[in-house]
């Protein structure tokens, strides 16, 4: 059985909606559109590649401490609040 995580899918499917340019003095930048804000450079598309991921993992972090809307993705709704439930105690 594979486990999933909901962090990892959701970075992963804007990851996989990226832009990439290469700049005229040979380097690369990189955005997410649905993701204002998140943009990375880097010498190398790799490196371009691991800039913008880390961003975005930032970002995302930073927008559910602050309860900023994200964008959902492909069903994935990480503005719902977390309903609880009474616990009895033992």
């Amino acid at each position: 059985m594979a486990i999933r995580f909901i962090l990892t899918g959701y970075v992963n499917r804007l990851m996989n909606q990226a832009f990439y340019d290469k700049l005229e003095d040979g380097t690369f930048t990189g955005r997410i559109p649905q993701c204002k804000g998140v943009i990375a450079f880097g010498n190398s598309l790799r490196e371009c590649d691991d800039g913008l991921r880390s961003t975005l993992e930032d970002w995302v972090l930073v927008g559910l401490q602050l309860g900023h809307h994200l964008p959902v993705i492909d069903k994935i709704d990480l503005n719902k609040r977390p309903t609880y439930e009474q616990v009895d105690t033992l």
